[in-house]
């Protein structure tokens, strides 16, 4: 059995501290301590959910990506109608809006749901945050294993077969690339949005932050570098298309949004 251990940062960082140590011989670490959520104030104020990836792999959780009603191929919207469509037997533990999308709250990106591919890898030039390039992929194969790749990297991975993506979504820009801030990143930058992004961070954690005032993308980015020291971050939306959903710190955006990305877990 797994050593479970409830990693924590100091409270400097603004994360809460929760330490706990289960071994081989005591009971089976409970789903609380494989993830949790909170808010900070420091170095800025930002509400962030974490989850370690061994919950993903013993499928103990599950991370999905989802778009459209069961029923019809009406977009769902809402974390309201994403949490009605879900099995009696299934809570949604959190989520936010995923990768980028147009006026029809279709993808604008590389988008894939259970293996079927909705929208094929953009790797066109354009304007706007998407086309901030390096822009990136966060995908997750049949396993559960989580991935974020810059676009280019995640081509090379599907045109020599090494990745087999079960769930992808495509946004921009990196925030983070192989533990580096986005070279296009101003740090004296005054342009300054609510932003949210998803980082795969120190022991092995996906960690998911929204600010919650707002900042640059240089200031957003070293939060995931330095603070939660991530190695690669990927930007998933910002301003008015920013929306989470983590119930056990009381959030609940009541907005509306394409493609959204969550962490499923049973009843």
């Amino acid at each position: 059995m797994y050593r479970f251990i409830c990693f924590s940062l100091l409270s400097a960082l603004g994360v809460s501290l929760s330490a706990c140590n289960a071994s081989s011989s005591d009971p089976v670490a409970t789903d609380a301590e494989y993830w949790s959520c909170q808010k900070s104030e420091q170095p800025f104020a930002y509400s962030a959910c974490h989850i370690d990836q061994r919950a993903l792999a013993d499928g103990r959780s599950a991370l999905k990506l989802f778009w459209q009603q069961d029923s019809a191929s009406t977009p769902l919207l809402t974390f309201d109608a994403l949490s009605e469509q879900l099995p009696e037997d299934k809570t949604l533990a959190f989520a936010m809006n995923a990768g980028m999308y147009n006026k029809d709250y279709a993808p604008i990106g590389y988008t894939v749901i259970e293996g079927r591919e909705i929208k094929s890898l953009n790797l066109k030039d354009g304007g706007g945050n998407f086309h901030l390039l390096p822009n990136g992929v966060l995908w997750s194969d049949k396993a559960g294993t989580v991935h974020i790749d810059e676009s280019h990297v995640l081509k090379d991975k599907l045109d020599d077969g090494s990745a087999k993506p079960w769930y992808a979504t495509q946004s921009g820009p990196m925030l983070v690339i192989d533990g580096k801030i986005h070279p296009k990143f101003d740090p004296n930058s005054s342009s300054r949005k609510i932003r949210n992004g998803v980082g795969i961070c120190a022991d092995n954690r996906l960690q998911w932050v929204v600010s919650d005032t707002p900042v640059t993308f240089y200031q957003f980015a070293e939060l995931f570098k330095d603070s939660l020291q991530c190695e690669d971050a990927l930007f998933l939306d910002g301003g008015i298309a920013s929306a989470f959903y983590a119930p056990s710190i009381e959030r609940h955006d009541k907005k509306q949004m394409g493609v959204m990305v969550g962490v499923v877990q049973p009843e």
